[in-house]
């Protein structure tokens, strides 16, 4: 699904995974569930790509529903997988998510959840035997040179993506507009943060910064401004 001019999303809003393309190559921000790997060449065709314009993955952070395919695309096609050095051991299967939250359940949404996990491979996650690594601040070399704000809470090495010259943001699960849990909708913290109160905090990283394109890792593109957003989330937050 076309976002923008060089900005593509495979699946429906539910879990995210997006293309974004510079100069005829491509940089995928997430790699959703693991089924994505089939829907990913007729996506790349609507951009006028192939697999071989692919040149980097970039994983906001490593839970299960980021990492999808990422070792399949780095095996097989032999494309670089970065992440956060905080989250480099969860991504290659070393260290699992602590203390995560399920607040704010309810059943249709859950088992619509389930349901989908189910049907695109997530419930069977296949770690990444190499990652590259980047820190807070860093300008990374791939398609869209996109800037790392650490965002951490949601897990140790959350990240965001800023491409300034696209006026887009890629927030991972710093915040989401649909939680998969409960169904609410608009901007809100993440399920399945280890740390909502510094998750919390951490947005304050994100005050002043301007962004017209905001891009979850769960639920739609939010095109309201991020400092609506920000605030959206801190209203909506637990007090």
């Amino acid at each position: 699904m076309k976002l923008a001019p060089g900005i593509h999303r495979i699946g429906d809003g539910l879990v995210n995974s997006y293309l974004l393309e510079e100069g005829g190559e491509v940089t995928i921000v997430d790699c959703g569930a693991p089924a994505y790997w089939n829907d990913l060449p007729r996506e790349l065709t609507s951009m006028g790509r192939t697999l071989a314009d692919v040149r980097a993955v970039v994983l906001t952070h490593a839970h299960t529903d980021h990492i999808g395919f990422a070792e399949r695309i780095r095996r097989e096609r032999r494309v670089r997988v970065s992440v956060h050095e905080l989250d480099a051991g969860m991504a290659r299967g070393e260290e699992k998510p602590k203390n995560q939250s399920w607040a704010g359940i309810r059943i249709g949404p859950l088992l619509g959840f389930i349901r989908f996990a189910l049907g695109h491979g997530m419930l069977r996650s296949t770690p990444i035997a190499e990652v590259a690594t980047f820190g807070d601040g860093a300008t990374l070399d791939v398609p869209g040179a996109p800037r790392v704000i650490h965002l951490p809470g949601h897990s140790e090495g959350s990240a965001a993506l800023h491409i300034s010259a696209r006026d887009t943001l890629f927030v991972g699960d710093a915040f989401a507009t649909y939680h998969v849990l409960s169904g609410e909708t608009g901007p809100q913290l993440s399920p399945f943060g280890s740390d909502l109160p510094r998750a919390l905090k951490s947005l304050a990283r994100l005050d002043g910064m301007e962004a017209g394109l905001v891009l979850p890792g769960h639920g739609e593109a939010w095109t309201g401004g991020l400092a609506d957003a920000l605030r959206r989330v801190r209203e909506s937050a637990p007090h």
